[in-house]
């Protein structure tokens, strides 16, 4: 992307940065994505952006039967953010791999098809329907409850975690990238990273929703038919960035992408910096949909400012050790006790020696 910077002195310099950045063996023409469930398949931000100057777009979660969701209601707006509670109401696959992926395709936008499973074998089906279709890369979102242990979500369990992502890996097209989609909702999200690493993902999405509630003070019972439900925007963002700073810390050659809160390029700048290679937006596309080619603008202006030129120098830059500065000392305020004697030794013509000598030793110790 190339950029003008017109900074405070009237100075204009032209920059070009580039904005491409590598997903496992997929080079990306620019690192903003839209996040899963926040726009569908794509085809309601097209009146807003040029989607093909993005990233790519990453659909809402799909299943294998077509699911109604929660009972209603089942969103809320919180400080700095919004609870949801949909419940990955969608069409099922058929429906999808038919109508929505092929006008994504026709569009000639990159497409990350997010899929959710209540077992194993459901995920390992939902990724075999994806062979021979123009589907670039997989999200496997794993933050959902496992039907086969009662309840217990994949993403907070090492073994499940790890048992979804070989399931998807097996039954996936062979070059297709897979990433992880994790829960913050653990104690140790490196370890989880770990196991699905170990397990055949290609690279993770950091982070998936976490889990909050709201109460409503008029009936005093939980706001959200369906009790809690899944907190995101602004609210997040240090949460979201934490994970992929400790994370990437762990595991620095691992691709990520970025996600929780990010409304702005400095945001999504962030999340570079903590070692994310792209960024997902969501909650700000719902009062801000044309907020994709924005930020990759205002991420674009903001890497040229900092005197970079590409995305790639920006990954994980912000894990370089810190710069130590030594201070020149300055010169003492005032002469020693050493000096003042020997002026004062000099000017009374005495004898130098004997003037240190009697400071320095006790008079019953022998010179």
């Amino acid at each position: 992307m190339s950029v003008t910077i017109r900074r405070q002195e009237r100075q204009i310099k032209h920059v070009n940065v580039d904005m491409s950045t590598k997903l496992g063996n997929l080079t990306i023409a620019d690192p903003v994505f839209t996040a899963s469930g926040c726009a569908a398949s794509g085809q309601e931000l097209a009146a807003f952006n040029d989607l093909t100057a993005i990233g790519g777009v990453v659909t809402k979660s799909i299943q294998l039967n077509a699911r109604a969701g929660r009972a209603t209601p089942r969103m809320a707006e919180t400080p700095s953010g919004m609870l949801n509670s949909i419940g990955l109401q969608g069409p099922g696959i058929d429906i999808f791999l038919n109508r929505d992926l092929p006008w994504l395709a026709e569009h000639e936008v990159t497409a990350v098809v997010s899929i959710a499973g209540q077992s194993v074998e459901e995920y390992s089906k939902l990724a075999g329907k994806l062979r021979g279709k123009p589907a670039s890369m997989i999200e496997v979102n794993i933050s959902c409850p496992n039907v086969e242990d009662r309840g217990q979500v994949f993403a907070c369990d090492k073994s499940a975690a790890a048992s979804v992502i070989q399931a998807v890996k097996r039954a996936a097209p062979a070059s297709m990238p897979i990433f992880a989609k994790l829960s913050p909702d653990v104690t140790d999200i490196v370890s989880i990273a770990s196991a699905c690493m170990d397990a055949g993902a290609t690279g993770l999405s950091l982070i998936n929703t976490t889990l909050g509630m709201v109460i409503d003070t008029t009936t005093m019972r939980p706001l959200l038919a369906g009790v809690t439900g899944g907190l995101s925007g602004p609210a997040i963002r240090p949460l979201a960035l934490r994970c992929v700073w400790q994370v990437h810390q762990a595991m620095p050659d691992v691709p990520l992408f970025g996600i929780g809160g990010i409304r702005t390029g400095l945001d999504a700048l962030q999340f570079i910096l903590a070692g994310a290679s792209a960024v997902q937006i969501g909650t700000v596309l719902f009062n801000d949909p044309g907020a994709p080619q924005r930020i990759s603008r205002e991420l674009s202006e903001a890497l040229a400012e900092r005197g970079m030129d590409s995305v790639q120098q920006a990954i994980g830059l912000g894990h370089r050790p810190p710069e130590v500065i030594v201070p020149e000392l300055p010169d003492p305020p005032g002469d020693t006790l050493e000096d003042e004697l020997y002026e004062s030794a000099v000017a009374d013509d005495e004898d130098i020696t004997d003037v240190f000598i009697e400071d320095e030793w006790p008079e019953d110790q022998d010179v």
